[in-house]
């Protein structure tokens, strides 16, 4: 139930985002949040392994989702 409620929330705040910002900015700039949130949930709910090659992907979204918004 919680997570129907989170994916409510997140769909919500999406179609927010969409309304003042290009489609494509926002849905890859969400994309790139649900990685990285899967990422830290799985490392800190599910004890996931945590290699320096997964921390190098994660680090390339952030820094992807960054160069998206300082581009406008």
């Amino acid at each position: 139930m919680i997570v129907f409620a989170l994916f409510l929330v997140g769909a919500a705040l999406q179609t927010l985002a969409m309304k003042r910002e290009d489609l494509a900015v926002t849905y890859l700039w969400v994309v790139g949040l649900e990685s990285i949130l899967a990422f830290a949930f799985g490392v800190l709910l599910f004890s996931e392994s945590c290699h320096p090659l997964r921390i190098a992907g994660v680090l390339l979204i952030t820094g992807g989702i960054i160069s998206l918004r300082s581009a406008y």
